[in-house]
C-alpha cells in the first residue's frame, strides 16, 4: 500500500514499532511512556525486564491538576509522574513518545519531567 494512502492510525502505528525496538526500560531507568486519548492524557513508568509498571498518572482521575489533553494537562502530568518516580528513587529514563511526533503536547511533558529532576 502506498505511504499517501495510510491512514493516520497505521502510520503512527509504524514509527511506534520502530521507537519500541529500540527503547526498553529496566529497574533502573525505566521507559516512559505517554498516551493521548480523545480526551484524556496518560503516562507511565515502566520496568519491561519485570514487566511491571512502576508508577502511572492520568488526568481522569479525582487528584489530576488539570482535565483535558491540552499542554496544561500535559505539564501537570509530567510533574506528578516524576514526583512519584523521586519518591520511588528513579533518577534516570527513558523517554517512549508512543509513535507521536516530539512537538507540543509531548514535548512540554517531557521537558516537565526533566525540570522535576528527572533526566531522560
Amino acid at each position: 500500500m502506498n505511504s499517501v494512502l495510510k491512514s493516520k492510525r497505521e502510520r503512527r502505528a509504524g514509527r511506534k514499532q520502530r521507537i519500541r525496538s529500540k527503547v526498553s526500560g529496566t529497574a533502573a531507568r525505566p521507559r516512559v511512556t505517554v498516551y493521548f486519548s480523545n480526551k484524556n492524557v496518560f503516562v507511565q513508568m515502566i520496568d519491561d525486564e519485570a514487566g511491571k509498571t512502576l508508577a502511572a498518572v492520568s488526568t481522569m482521575g479525582k487528584e489530576a491538576g488539570a482535565k483535558g489533553k491540552n499542554s496544561a494537562a500535559a505539564k501537570w502530568a509530567g510533574e506528578a509522574l516524576a514526583g512519584k518516580a523521586a519518591s520511588l528513587g528513579v533518577k534516570n529514563a527513558v523517554f517512549d513518545r508512543n509513535g507521536y511526533v516530539y512537538h507540543g503536547r509531548v514535548k512540554v511533558l517531557a521537558e516537565a519531567i526533566r525540570e522535576k529532576g528527572i533526566l531522560m
